[in-house]
């Protein structure tokens, strides 16, 4: 059912976000090290099962399969010059579930790091991530999203230079900005929880928050400080599920979805307001999640 973030977000209740992506598709085929976004193109159906399977679990977010569409992370696959094509199909592939789907749902055209350092680190520029960013985001609009998703950043710069990109593609979209804070609670590049929230309330986005990262815990102190900080923002969690290890050849992540629902009810406790699940995570879990919120209203 179509709707705007704006409405889902005037509802006032918890909303429900959706799982991980990659995993899902390495289960239906994917193989390791393949570009997750040529499946938008090469086997679209694949990808609409996994939104399918988030919208049948009580997702009202669903993030189109465009983590890793910027042209520096498609280069790696050598397939930089299939931006826009790749993040379109993406974004349609989300819109057709989502348009679909008996409940109100709106789709994220999920954004992730280019995968390059930023200066003086690396060789990437603000003006050159922004360039990058705008790109992507363009065809993210292009294709339908409804809320530009940037999420799991460790750079401060990098996703200033996210937002900015985003708001020369389309200056109207909304756009929410998530971290991952998974050393000993900072991002790889020292930065606090705190810090990405001032940071980004003072451009403007919608919604912020903590994603990825080190399982359910580390979420809920992320989220637990940044409310303790601001009574008044949006704030967004979608934590692993448990921790990844090895075994049989694959990685594996160790919460299950009983885990999973009660990270959800302590995390809203914490006060977020949107709330879901990043690496390991599938339809189980966000079943799991989505009931354990019911229960909270």
């Amino acid at each position: 059912m179509k709707t705007t973030f704006a409405a889902l977000l005037a509802a006032g209740l918890p909303i429900v976000a959706d799982g991980a992506m990659g995993s899902n598709l390495m289960a239906a085929g994917l193989e390791a090290g393949y570009s997750p976004e040529l499946w938008n193109v090469e086997n679209p159906d694949a990808v609409r099962q996994v939104h399918r399977g988030y919208v049948q679990a009580g997702s009202q977010i669903i993030l189109s399969n465009s983590f890793g569409g910027s042209r520096p992370s498609l280069d790696r696959h050598e397939q930089g010059q299939r931006v826009a094509e790749l993040n379109r199909a993406a974004a349609r592939i989300a819109r057709l579930e989502a348009d679909a789907a008996p409940q109100p749902v709106v789709v994220g055209g999920s954004m992730g790091p280019t995968s390059e350092m930023m200066e003086p680190f690396g060789p990437l520029t603000i003006a050159g991530a922004t360039a990058v960013f705008a790109e992507q985001a363009a065809a993210l609009a292009e294709g339908g999203v409804d809320v530009f998703w940037i999420e799991t950043m460790y750079d401060l710069d990098e996703a200033r230079a996210a937002i900015a990109g985003c708001r020369q593609a389309a200056p109207d979209m909304p756009i929410v900005t998530t971290m991952s804070f998974d050393r000993k609670g900072r991002t790889m590049m020292g930065v606090r929880p705190t810090e990405a929230l001032t940071a980004f309330t003072a451009l403007g986005v919608t919604a912020v928050g903590g994603n990825c990262g080190n399982g359910p815990d580390e979420i809920i102190d992320v989220i637990g400080q940044m409310r303790a900080q601001n009574p008044d923002v949006l704030l967004i969690a979608k934590a692993n599920a448990g921790l990844p290890q090895y075994r049989d050849g694959r990685t594996v992540y160790d919460a299950t979805p009983e885990v999973m629902a009660d990270y959800a009810t302590a995390v809203f406790q914490q006060g977020a307001n949107i709330i879901g699940a990043c690496c390991g995570s599938s339809a189980a879990h966000i079943a799991a999640i989505a009931a354990a919120l019911r229960q909270t209203v």
